[in-house]
């Protein structure tokens, strides 16, 4: 089946927001787990910090064998570097959708304020995040999207873990390929610049007719992005496997 794809969910959703994808790779023989990040999903409840999401990554990893292509979007394009910096070994590739801006405390402000109003409604904004999914998804993206659960109450813990993270250093610190992907119309693309030049092995990858939600907006033309991605690795992996045979049997 090829190298393994783990997928990793964004900010109060939860695995289920990658249905498209995992129908559309299962579909080319790929392995494919999408994993809910602690505080969102079936871990709704559990504490969240970039340490535990980065260990349920890793741990989803180990689960599919130890190595796979790592994809994640928004947070989870933050935990899948932190990840991918901290264990590259276990990372044979990373593809990091709409998350090239630095989670500085100004950039995380503009999320920490409305997180703050949304905690004071009765339902802690639920109603208010499933109208606005409802409105901007189409073609069964929503109900991808909200049969997971959305974890309101994670926000203001992650916002506040991720605005801390060093997300260049991480990256930077990851030798294998990396693919940033973004939707065109995406607010997130603020410093790919950056990001691209923090790659060691990086490309950039602008998807038109897209936003924040890249792989919902073009479910199709995203999932077909992670499937060559994965040829890459595939194919990377493979002639570094010939090369140490041959090194081997020349010894």
């Amino acid at each position: 089946m090829g190298v393994p794809i783990v997928l990793v969910h964004g900010l109060r959703v939860s695995g289920t927001m990658w249905r498209p994808q995992v129908e559309l790779l299962e579909g080319l023989g790929r392995r494919v787990v999408a994993p809910d990040l602690p505080g969102h999903g079936s871990r709704r409840g559990e504490e969240f910090s970039l340490g535990r999401a980065v260990d349920a990554v890793l741990g989803a990893i180990d689960g599919v064998g130890g190595r796979a292509l790592l994809v994640g979007l928004s947070l989870g394009g933050f935990v899948s570097i932190a990840a991918a910096g901290a264990a590259p070994g276990r990372v044979a590739g990373l593809v990091a959708a709409s998350c090239t801006a630095k989670p500085a405390q100004l950039l995380a402000q503009v999320y920490r304020i409305p997180a703050v109003l949304m905690d004071r409604l009765p339902d802690k904004g639920a109603a208010v995040n499933e109208r606005f999914h409802r409105l901007t998804l189409r073609d069964g993206a929503a109900e991808a999207v909200l049969d997971g659960g959305l974890a309101v109450e994670a926000a203001t813990a992650v916002i506040d873990a991720v605005s801390e993270m060093d997300v260049l250093t991480s990256l930077s610190s990851y030798p294998g390929p990396v693919w940033l992907i973004n939707g065109a119309r995406d607010h997130f693309r603020i410093h790919e610049k950056h990001f691209f030049e923090a790659c060691v092995d990086g490309r950039l990858v602008n998807v038109p007719r897209a936003g924040h939600m890249v792989n919902l907006d073009q479910p199709v033309n995203f999932s077909r992005i992670v499937a060559d991605a994965a040829d890459v690795v595939e194919a990377r992996e493979r002639a570094g496997s010939g090369r140490s045979e041959v090194e081997a049997g020349e010894a």
